[in-house]
């Protein structure tokens, strides 16, 4: 994978909180030994708060801050094209990350037929943030946050799922937040309040289901990561993404399986617990929108070969 260094980021769409930082959401399912409420790159804890109006106290905050800087880093000169160090910070290509993610739904979530896409900011933050969905520390890995529609990530994730998930690729890195953006989309097409209705665990509940077809969505950006332009529409976003690229993605996938994370923690797997899936369904799932490049080829609930 290789980042095109004339590209023009748009750090409107980032925010950097910092430590602490206030606004926006989310809170997803707990790494296994971890000290957060809520998920390993997942929304189902989330979406039931925001849907059924359980739990966490819902103390959204405002979004007042503006993208590039909130109490954190101020994006636009750290990110600037003036800046040749820039894709050597973490922050700057988890950016031109989101900037392509959110270009290539852009073009392809009207032809799911819902009008056109509503874009929707990625929150860096350390150690804790207040949210729309609650507060939430770094325990609880990436989320997707429904009811503010924004995505939150403290960036230290990234060394604990090369550490103890063994996901050291660089490009696991995108495929992590293309998943959670993946959730925008289900909540964008109502798809997050039908999963609510249904089983929430087991190896084919709903909520499986749910971050299956995100996998599926994360693979389908990733088919036409290349494609996607700058700011300014005319510089590519990304060089290249290579086979070893999907590859690591894939092992990323395999990783975070929920039969994977069981055995890891020393525990039994229990397939009537699983929330998000297989190691290998997880992988065939993001495969598969990878392969055929089209979210309509993504519909885990129409399915009964998961």
């Amino acid at each position: 994978m290789e980042l095109n260094e004339r590209a023009e980021l748009d750090t409107s769409q980032v925010n950097d909180r910092g430590r602490g930082g206030g606004g926006g959401g989310g809170l997803g399912i707990p790494l296994p030994g971890g000290g957060g409420r809520g998920g390993l790159i997942g929304i189902v804890v989330a979406v039931l708060v925001a849907l059924l109006g359980g739990g966490f106290g819902l103390n959204a905050m405002t979004n007042g801050d503006e993208g590039g800087q909130a109490g954190g880093t101020d994006l636009e000169q750290l990110c600037s094209r003036d800046n040749p160090q820039r894709f050597d910070d973490l922050r700057c290509r988890n950016l031109a990350y989101v900037n392509s993610i959110q270009g290539y739904w852009q073009k392809a979530y009207p032809e799911l037929g819902n009008g056109k896409y509503e874009p929707t900011d990625t929150n860096y933050f350390q150690a804790a943030v207040n949210t729309g969905c609650g507060q939430a520390d770094s325990g609880v890995g990436p989320f997707y946050c429904p009811a503010d529609r924004q995505v939150y990530i403290d960036l230290s994730f990234y060394e604990e799922l090369a550490s103890r998930f063994g996901a050291k690729g660089e490009f696991a890195q995108p495929y992590v937040l293309a998943h959670e953006y993946g959730h925008h989309i289900q909540n964008l097409l109502g798809t997050n309040e039908k999963a609510s209705q249904g089983d929430q665990s087991g190896p084919r509940s709903a909520s499986v289901r749910l971050e299956l077809q995100a996998d599926c969505y994360a693979g389908a950006w990733a088919k036409h990561a290349t494609e996607t332009k700058d700011k300014t529409g005319q510089e590519p976003l990304f060089k290249s993404i290579t086979q070893t690229d999907i590859s690591e993605a894939l092992k990323a996938a395999e990783a975070i399986g929920d039969d994977s994370i069981q055995e890891r923690s020393g525990g039994q797997v229990n397939p009537d617990s699983f929330t998000h899936g297989t190691s290998a369904q997880r992988q065939r799932w993001f495969q598969q929108g990878y392969d055929q490049g089209n979210p309509k080829t993504c519909d885990t609930f129409g399915t009964d070969q998961l």
